[in-house]
């Protein structure tokens, strides 16, 4: 019997797999695209999973191994035709023994607090929160998709920066340099040419937007301040939404704490949250520990390797 596993951290920027022994240390990892499941896409990101499960077998020197399980977090598959579309992409592929497939919020909840309570909010490409209250019970809030929400992610933040450039530009809004960041990290010569890319950009594209608003903000540009004030008000909400759910109260005491590209310990952004959560959500009690959803992603391939 094989004494492999493999973990897989899916998201709307980047693909991260990790191959571990069953019960032993981490053995490689790689780092690959974004493999976020949209309606209709399921092959495409099983594609990608599939691709980088070769490389970290390859990077593990276990080429032609057979693992036994294959825990997979991937954002998207919170709907059930999502779910089932990925799922039977993934068992045609056939890698492991054993397969198990979750929201990637799920192995991100697995890492921060394991079997304990506590909210986890994420913020990246997209965003949402999830949690754990004290009597087992699971709940989420938001992460409805670019179209529908994401409200304070990367993608967020990035679509509405392009509408303060364009008002900047006209007068409708102050002068901001925002608008010079934008222009110069898109490699455009004039505001109008951003109707262009922006009807061309993918959701990973707007969000890679985001970076350029907190470097501005942390300037002290006032339009960029505004934004990510906005932003972090947004994801507080999240917070205070699953906090009143699980814990009944906002002052309760609420282990709370922080996953996504744009939630790192010395994110602007992130800063900002947090202060906001000390009024919004009194109880709260940050982690400071990173989370790494992939590690809980490892964790529950260990759990179903052992039958668990």
């Amino acid at each position: 019997m094989s004494t492999l596993v493999i973990g897989v951290d899916g998201g709307g920027s980047k693909t991260t797999v990790s191959v571990a022994g069953a019960r032993g240390a981490d053995l490689a990892s790689v780092t690959g695209g974004p493999s976020a499941v949209r309606p209709g896409q399921a092959a495409r990101s099983a594609d990608v999973i599939t691709k980088l499960v070769a490389e970290a077998l390859e990077a593990a020197g276990k080429t032609g191994e057979r693992p036994n399980a294959l825990g997979i977090g991937v954002a998207g598959v919170g709907r059930d035709a999502e779910f089932a579309a990925f799922f039977r992409e993934m068992q045609d592929r056939d890698l492991a023994d054993e397969l198990v497939v979750l929201p990637d919020a799920v192995v991100a909840l697995e890492d921060a607090f394991g079997d304990g309570p506590g909210i986890l909010l994420i913020a990246g490409t997209g965003s949402m929160g999830f949690g754990r209250g004290p009597t087992g019970r699971l709940a989420r809030c938001g992460g409805w998709g670019f179209f529908c929400g994401d409200e304070g992610s990367g993608a967020w933040i990035g679509r509405r920066a392009l509408s303060v450039v364009t008002a900047s530009s006209d007068g409708r809004e102050p002068e901001t340099a925002l608008v010079g960041a934008l222009l110069n990290s898109l490699s455009l010569g004039k505001v109008e040419e951003l109707v262009a890319w922006g009807a061309g950009a993918t959701v990973q594209q707007l969000a890679q937007v985001a970076p350029i608003v907190v470097s501005v903000a942390a300037t002290g540009d006032l339009r960029a301040n505004s934004l990510l004030t906005m932003a972090a008000e947004e994801l507080v909400l999240h917070v205070r939404t699953l906090a009143r759910d699980l814990f009944t109260d906002e002052r309760a005491a609420v282990p709370v704490a922080f996953a996504g590209g744009l939630m790192q310990p010395s994110s602007f952004l992130r800063k900002l949250t947090e202060l906001r959560l000390k009024t919004a959500v009194p109880g709260a009690e940050v982690r400071r520990d990173p989370v790494v959803p992939v590690r809980g992603a490892v964790r529950v391939a260990r759990r179903a390797a052992s039958g668990g």
